[in-house]
């Protein structure tokens, strides 16, 4: 199995841990909590692992891109990393989950909690980023599809905080994850087919 086979699977991986959680822990709600908050409670474990592990293969994917483009996968890589340092520091609780916690944000944010922030920060500007990158870097339809991607991922950052942007930040990340395996798989063939 290649390095880069590791990007067509995590995203799918994180997205299908993500999203069954979701659907089954108590009190989760989609239109308002991000997946980040999964990593609370008793069960916050499964999303700290989802997080690490799917944030190494991407960070073992990216050793991989660079023979086609260093600053395309090292940006994949930051990715990657943010992911594991999300993982490691988890959000606050807030929004009323877990059970317990306030209803609203958090009175005062945890030094975890503000360095998931900036964990989440750094995987956007990666896969953001990377997503640019190989607009310009690669041709035909693969190029096209990063680009749009890129435009995609931005859009949800401005609705964060508002009714309605959790949901748009699913639908948008959903896409982007789908792409990371796309982008993945198309790199791992001859450089001639892509």
């Amino acid at each position: 199995m290649s390095r880069i086979a590791c990007g067509v699977v995590a995203g799918p991986l994180y997205l299908v841990v993500g999203y069954v959680q979701a659907f089954t822990r108590e009190g989760f709600d989609l239109t308002r909590h991000p997946f980040s908050m999964l990593s609370l409670g008793s069960l916050g474990w499964i999303q700290i692992v989802n997080f690490v592990v799917c944030g190494a293969l991407f960070v073992v994917a990216a050793t991989g891109m660079t023979r086609r483009t260093r600053w395309g996968a090292r940006l994949i890589g930051l990715m990657g990393v943010g992911m594991v340092l999300g993982g490691v520091f988890v959000a606050d609780p807030a929004l009323g989950f877990p059970a317990g916690a306030p209803d609203g944000p958090p009175a005062s944010t945890s030094w975890h909690g503000a360095l998931h922030a900036v964990a989440f920060g750094v995987a956007m500007i990666g896969w953001i980023g990377a997503c640019f990158v190989f607009a310009r870097r690669l041709g035909g339809w693969l190029a096209v599809m990063s680009g749009l991607t890129g435009l995609l991922l931005v859009v949800p950052m401005a609705f964060l905080g508002d009714p309605g942007g959790t949901v748009l930040l699913y639908v948008v990340a959903t896409i982007g994850w789908l792409w990371t395996s796309v982008l993945s798989l198309g790199l791992s063939r001859p450089a001639s087919s892509s």
